[in-house]
């Protein structure tokens, strides 16, 4: 009998359909691998979409989950109250964030950090508009979708909310010309992810900050899927000499926990006034436990060592591939464990999909040809080549030379 599906038609009845469900029903996961409730295995490259950082069931965040809930999960009058839970998390982000941005505060989700900063960025300046970039992703609230460069994403939401100005990514000229119009702030994400891994020159970010201060316009900065180690760095901007007001994260940040955070300036900071933001499940000490041991964890394991190692494995890898087949793969690129192959045609990538799906593989796809690895930052050498040999057969079936 296939327990799957009493699950999928159950879903199907009662859940909004917002999304196109790939059919299997993931009853629990080990590391890297998922198990439907037939017992089949899968290779999850998507780690949730970039969150599962650790892996699945990974014994640190069960044992930070069950050790905080028997204590409290909810303080009473909520972040009005003190936390140690809170304090611990604050105290060891403070040495790994940049040093410029040194006071935090906690939200649910990378749209609910994004949404924040841009209110926030508008109230300390005094000026509206904020530019944003084209093909950039930074949630899905009315606000954010806003501020997504993505006409897919924006189009039919309208009115939009107004004062969002649009560049294309990686050239500085554009925002020159507009950086005087009354600009509270630049947004960006230092490599794009959902738009396609769109990586910019080395010099970007810099020049960014740069025309930033000159212009009193604060830089934020969308390290929702680039952060904790993904790029091989803590944060994709660290090796960078970048002077942010505002940074976001989430995905990473608690290894699968819904949680995620915003840090800024000491100079935004100073302008901040009670009331200005808050939220009820904020900085809540279920979540700051388990991003406390989510990130105690990446620094004692010496993660950043393992994500260097095995990215560079795998883009030697896919470079392989694509001299193989370089009528099939257009480009490789990406940073870190954070990496798209993107196809020459969007005709075969389902077919891709659905192949290496059978074949025990799951891969994101994005923008119709590009396919998204992103897996968890602890996957081993064994793990990775498995899945690239999966990923490879997968496409040789679509080879002219294929017999």
């Amino acid at each position: 009998m296939n327990k799957n599906m009493k699950t999928i038609e159950t879903e199907d009845k009662y859940c909004i359909p917002f999304f196109k469900k790939t059919q299997i029903s993931i009853e629990r996961g080990d590391g890297i691998y998922v198990f439907d409730e037939n017992e089949k295995q899968y290779i999850d490259l998507t780690s949730g979409w970039g969150v599962t950082c650790i892996g699945h069931a990974n014994p640190v965040i069960t044992d930070a989950l069950i050790e905080q809930s028997k204590k409290i999960i909810q303080n009473p009058e909520s972040g009005k109250t003190y936390s140690p839970s809170r304090a611990k998390l604050l105290q060891l982000l403070s040495t790994v964030l940049p040093h410029s941005l040194n006071k935090v505060f906690f939200t649910n989700s990378g749209a609910e950090a994004n949404d924040a900063v841009i209110k926030l960025a508008r109230k300390v300046s005094g000026k509206k508009n904020v530019i944003s970039t084209i093909n950039s992703f930074h949630g899905r609230t009315i606000s954010t979708a806003s501020a997504t460069g993505q006409s897919s994403h924006r189009d039919k939401y309208s009115p939009l909310m107004p004062n969002y100005l649009f560049v294309p990514y990686n050239d500085i000229e554009e925002v020159k010309k507009i950086i005087k119009n009354d600009v509270a702030a630049v947004i960006v994400e230092p490599i794009q992810g959902e738009g396609g891994i769109i990586v910019p020159s080395d010099d970007y970010l810099v020049n960014l900050s740069r025309i930033c201060n000159e212009n009193d316009v604060f830089l934020i900065l969308d390290e929702v899927q680039t952060g904790f180690l993904r790029t091989g760095t803590f944060f994709c901007s660290s090796p960078f000499d970048i002077k942010a007001d505002f940074m976001t994260m989430a995905k990473g940040l608690a290894g699968g926990f819904p949680f995620g955070a915003f840090a800024v300036s000491e100079k935004v900071a100073q302008k901040i006034e009670i009331g200005d933001h808050g939220g009820t499940y904020c900085g809540n000490p279920l979540g700051c436990a388990v991003s406390y041991a989510v990130i105690k964890f990446l620094i004692s394991n010496n993660v950043e060592e393992n994500v260097k190692e095995i990215s560079k494995m795998t883009f030697d890898y896919l470079h392989k591939i694509q001299k193989e087949f370089p009528e099939l793969i257009a480009d490789i690129r990406g940073k870190g464990l954070l990496i798209a192959l993107e196809l020459a045609n969007d005709k075969i990538t389902s077919s891709i999909q659905k192949n290496c799906l059978d074949n025990g593989l799951l891969i994101n796809v994005t923008h119709g040809n590009i396919i998204r690895l992103f897996p968890a930052l602890t996957i081993t050498k064994e793990e990775m080549n498995k899945s690239l040999v999966i990923l490879k057969t997968s496409i040789a079936k679509h080879s002219k030379n294929d017999a």
